[in-house]
């Protein structure tokens, strides 16, 4: 990497660590709130949450699209997902990048400008109240946005009646375990579990022990995996974070809301 190179990557990186710590989440509503945490750091989002949000492209590894899938990503962000598996996608489906923050999904469209794809459709979209009409959804995928949205539980009942049955959903972020974990999965300490809490709420990102135990209620768990992935400047932590594939049943019944 060029001096220059370094310097620039320096220079965004600064900017966005002084957002995260020091520049003050307002608004009214949950709109208004991403929108004042995104806005000022969409440009330089990418490289630093490259080195953050772990696991997200092992994620996407795992799904098999199907022949003309139809996509969903629920809080797509700047279309980081679309990029890595846009060469597996067939043209003749219909990807959906949803998301609430204008200025994220902006550099979407640009992405996705560059790649001369026509089959994509963004939705500036509550993920609690989309819906697409007449539509069958293959796969559903949230990356790093289910602590984002406050509620997370609602997300996941709207991706479970869209995707039809059989379908895909794909979850990656970050967590923590239920003070007594189901046999099988990581127990995280006190201190632990106190400290991420408190640590990702200042940026209002919630971290639950609930997710997990959602996703295996309401799909078919075909991979999960429970890891910690690093922090950038701070060597010494290790935030957990999961990621989780499963599969609406094929004998689904619509569940009461």
């Amino acid at each position: 990497m060029s001096d220059f190179t370094e310097q620039r990557s320096l220079r965004a990186d600064i900017r966005i660590l002084w957002q995260l710590l020091l520049s003050p989440v307002r608004g009214d509503t949950h709109a208004e709130r991403l929108e004042s945490f995104y806005g000022r750091q969409a440009a330089d989002y990418d490289s630093f949450r490259a080195r953050m949000l772990h696991g997200r492209n092992e994620l996407m590894s795992w799904i098999n699209f199907p022949a003309a899938a139809v996509w969903v990503d629920m809080g797509a962000g700047t279309g980081h997902n679309f990029a890595v598996v846009s060469d597996r996608l067939d043209s003749n489906g219909n990807v959906h990048l949803v998301d609430l923050s204008k200025s994220l999904l902006e550099v979407a469209r640009h992405r996705v400008r560059q790649a001369d794809r026509a089959d994509v459709q963004f939705h500036h979209a509550d993920a609690t109240l989309f819906e697409l009409p007449n539509a069958s959804v293959d796969v559903v995928t949230f990356c790093y946005s289910l602590t984002m949205i406050p509620d997370w539980f609602e997300a996941i009942s709207v991706a479970e009646r869209i995707l039809k049955p059989g379908g895909t959903i794909a979850v990656a972020d970050f967590y923590v375990s239920r003070k007594y974990a189901l046999q099988g999965s990581r127990q995280h300490p006190w201190l632990s579990r106190t400290f991420w809490s408190l640590w990702f709420a200042a940026d209002n990102v919630f971290l639950s022990g609930d997710h997990l135990a959602m996703l295996r209620r309401r799909f078919d768990c075909q991979r999960c995996e429970e890891s910690l992935g690093s922090v950038p400047y701070l060597p010494l932590l290790r935030a957990p974070y999961y990621l989780f594939l499963g599969r609406k049943p094929a004998s689904a019944v619509a569940r009461p809301q």
